[in-house]
C-alpha cells in the first residue's frame, strides 16, 4: 500500500510534541535554578567574608588591663582617669544615650574624682544602637574630642546634657556635637571629620568586642578589678563607695580620709 505522505513529512504525533516541549521547559528551569543557586552561594560567601573582615579578635586581650593604642583599636588606647598604674581599676561599659548611664554618671564622676589619686577609671564604648540611635555618634564625638586632648570634657558634657541631644535627628545631633565642641574650645571642623574616620569606628568596634567578651548585655556595666558590680551597688552611692574602699584596702592602698 503506497504511503500517503513522504516519510520526511509525516505528521508528528501530538504526544511527542508535548514531551519535547516539556523537556525543553525542564532544561530551562534547571538552568535557572543553577544560576540562582550560584548567585546565592556568591552572596553568602560575600557576607561571610565581610563578617569575618569586620570581626575583631580580642581573644588574647586582657579585659582587666589598660589597653594601649594598636591597630586593633584604631590606634586609640583606653581612656584613663585617675592613677593609671593603680592596683584598683574601675571599668565602665557605657552608652552615652542610655538613661541609666546618665543617671549613674553623677555618682561615677563624684567617686572617680574623690579617688583619682588611688584608682584608675576606664570608660569603654558600648552603644546599644538598636534602642539608642544617637549613641554611636555620641561615642564618635567623644573619641574625636579625645584626639584633641579633651576626652573627659566631652564625655562629661554629653552625659550632663543628655536630654538636649538624645532625641535629635542625625543632622541635628551632628550640629549639636559641633556646637558643643566649640564651647569646649575644640576645632569643630576637625572633630566632625574625625567622627567619620575609620580609626574611631575601629575604636568603638574594639570596645564593643571587649564588652561582648566580658558578657556585657546592658549599660551601664561596671567591673572592679574584673568583678562585675551588682546593680544594687552601682545604683547606690554609699554602697559603690564602700566597694571601692574595700578593694583599695585589699590591694594595700591607703584610703583617703573623708
Amino acid at each position: 500500500m503506497p504511503l500517503l505522505y513522504p516519510m520526511s513529512r509525516l505528521p508528528v504525533p501530538r504526544f511527542f510534541v508535548k514531551i519535547k516541549i516539556h523537556h525543553k521547559e525542564n532544561s530551562v528551569n534547571k538552568k535557572a535554578w543553577i544560576i540562582f543557586a550560584s548567585v546565592c552561594v556568591v552572596l553568602i560567601a560575600g557576607l561571610v567574608y565581610m563578617s569575618n573582615k569586620n570581626r575583631i579578635d580580642v581573644s588574647k586581650v586582657d579585659l582587666n588591663a589598660i589597653h594601649k593604642a594598636d591597630d586593633a583599636s584604631g590606634q586609640i588606647g583606653d581612656h584613663v582617669y585617675g592613677k593609671t598604674d593603680s592596683k584598683v581599676m574601675l571599668i565602665e561599659y557605657g552608652d552615652f544615650q542610655c538613661p541609666a548611664c546618665g543617671s549613674a554618671h553623677p555618682t561615677v564622676k563624684k567617686l572617680t574624682e574623690k579617688y583619682k589619686d588611688q584608682i584608675a577609671f576606664v570608660f569603654r564604648n558600648f552603644p546599644l544602637t538598636n534602642i539608642h540611635p544617637n549613641a554611636r555618634a555620641a561615642s564618635a564625638a567623644v573619641e574625636a574630642a579625645g584626639l584633641q586632648g579633651k576626652y573627659w570634657e566631652m564625655h562629661n558634657f554629653l552625659y550632663e546634657n543628655q536630654n538636649a541631644w538624645s532625641s535629635l535627628s542625625s543632622d541635628e545631633r551632628t550640629d549639636y556635637f559641633v556646637v558643643s565642641a566649640k564651647q569646649l574650645g575644640l576645632n569643630a571642623d576637625t572633630l566632625q571629620s574625625d567622627m567619620a574616620s575609620e580609626s574611631i569606628n575601629q575604636k568603638i568596634n574594639f570596645d564593643r568586642a571587649l564588652g561582648t567578651k566580658a558578657d556585657v548585655s546592658a549599660t551601664p556595666t561596671f567591673f572592679v578589678n574584673g568583678k562585675k558590680v551588682a546593680e544594687d551597688v552601682r545604683t547606690n552611692e554609699d554602697k559603690f563607695d564602700d566597694l571601692l574602699k574595700e578593694e583599695m584596702k585589699r590591694q594595700g592602698i591607703k584610703v583617703p580620709k573623708e
